[in-house]
């Protein structure tokens, strides 16, 4: 295949190819955009040069985008937010205003957009599902708490979701034609998707693992062996470039960083994964205030998600749950399938085993959320042949997104009211 052969087809992979997703994508950017816009245009939230983080739900804006965050875990983000700040400082005239400020919503609104399209993607083409189920799900996961924030918060997160949600969609295509996954297409996702999180790299090379025929052929097997030895070394050298080669400051600085986001005792550990791991990137729960500051005498206000307080809002995390697992052991034998859950326990095992950053597990939606829409595709899938179970879990999934959208739609206004009073 020619290199322009492949650009063409990563083109029609990456963004939208026809009009149902030119027109899905068209009413996303509107819908994100309205909200993003007048954030940016009125408000300092999404950038101010005097907070160096936890503005708001613990996203690191201003650290991400001047300095593309902690190397011990975002290794090679720094060279991708240098080409977003410089082009944010391009259109802005070298001020951080409100021009500034509305380049990186839009980037984040086009890009969240963009892996809204992938879902729909996948469920059209990999699932197969009619037209109307697939804007259904879609519809459902563009109002997930995740999504809406990520519509205009500059973080690695954003840009995490869209590439994850790429790759699987990618991979997807080549184990459904019995193809292997092309060496420099891991390569490429290693690089990218592990640069920006580093224990994300962990995600590129579950796929491999169910290319057809994989351990019934020693050459296939090598293969395999090869591609992800290519992908670790390129991945590992420019790690070490970026650090100076001082490779004992990453154990040392990991470190640090799992014993500060790894002690926190003040809410049983539970509530922390259900509220916040499972819940909070997904329905919004209640919000609190605290005062901050940045160490240099300048006070500000953060908000922070509390757990969930009443009885409704575990139900519904409850049920969507059940409706996850029911998908999964329903299609346990299906190798897509596998690859999503195998994905998701990455995090399970990182956040809620080990318990790295539960206490505000809830930005770490990117990394996992879109696990939910997929698998609810899969449990449509399943049922393929039975009217009446279709038509039971589509008035369900209406039901909950009903539910999901008034509560998520009230808590956006607390949010607005808190940036209201104290970021004009």
């Amino acid at each position: 295949m020619s290199l322009k052969s492949k650009f063409s087809n990563f083109f029609k992979i990456a963004f939208p190819s026809s009009l149902a997703e030119l027109s899905l994508f068209a009413f996303f950017l509107l819908a994100y955009g309205i909200f993003g816009t007048y954030l940016a245009q009125h408000y300092r939230i999404i950038f101010d040069a005097r907070i160096p983080w936890d503005g708001y739900f613990s996203f690191d804006n201003k650290a991400i985008v001047m300095s593309g965050g902690s190397f011990e875990r975002h290794p090679l983000s720094y060279y991708f937010f240098n080409w977003i700040r410089e082009l944010a400082f391009y259109i802005s005239g070298g001020k951080t205003g409100s021009n500034f400020r509305l380049t990186l919503a839009w980037l984040s609104n086009i890009t969240i957009s963009l892996s809204l399209i992938q879902i729909y993607k996948y469920l059209k083409n990999i699932i197969q599902l009619p037209i109307g189920l697939n804007i259904l799900i879609v519809a459902f996961f563009s109002i997930f708490s995740t999504n809406i924030l990520l519509s205009f918060t500059p973080e690695t997160y954003t840009y995490t979701l869209f590439l994850l949600v790429l790759f699987n969609y990618y991979t997807a295509i080549k184990l459904k034609k019995d193809k292997k996954i092309a060496g420099s297409a891991l390569v490429l996702a290693g690089v990218t998707i592990g640069g920006l999180t580093v224990t994300n790299i962990v995600k590129v090379f579950i796929p491999i693992a169910f290319e057809k025929g994989l351990f019934k052929s020693w050459k296939k097997f090598g293969n395999a062996v090869f591609r992800v030895l290519i992908t670790c070394a390129t991945f590992i050298c420019l790690y070490l470039y970026r650090i100076d080669f001082k490779y004992t400051n990453i154990l040392s600085k990991s470190g640090e960083q799992y014993e500060k986001f790894s002690n926190v005792k003040s809410t049983p550990t539970w509530d922390m994964i259900y509220s916040y791991f499972l819940g909070g990137s997904i329905l919004f729960p209640s919000f609190f205030i605290r005062e901050k500051h940045n160490m240099k005498g300048f006070y500000y206000k953060a908000l922070f998600m509390d757990v969930y307080t009443s009885l409704a809002p575990y139900i519904f995390i409850g049920l969507l749950l059940t409706l996850i697992f029911w998908s999964y052991f329903k299609n346990f034998k299906n190798k897509f399938v596998q690859v999503l859950m195998l994905s998701m326990f990455v995090d399970v095992l990182i956040h809620c085993v080990f318990r790295f950053g539960l206490h505000t597990s809830y930005i770490y939606g990117g990394h996992f959320v879109f696990v939910f829409p997929l698998m609810l595709g899969w449990l449509f899938f399943s049922y393929r042949n039975s009217p009446k179970m279709m038509s039971f879990m589509t008035v369900l999934i209406g039901i909950i997104f009903i539910f999901l959208l008034f509560n998520n739609y009230v808590r956006m206004w607390e949010f607005y009211d808190f940036v209201n009073q104290y970021y004009r």
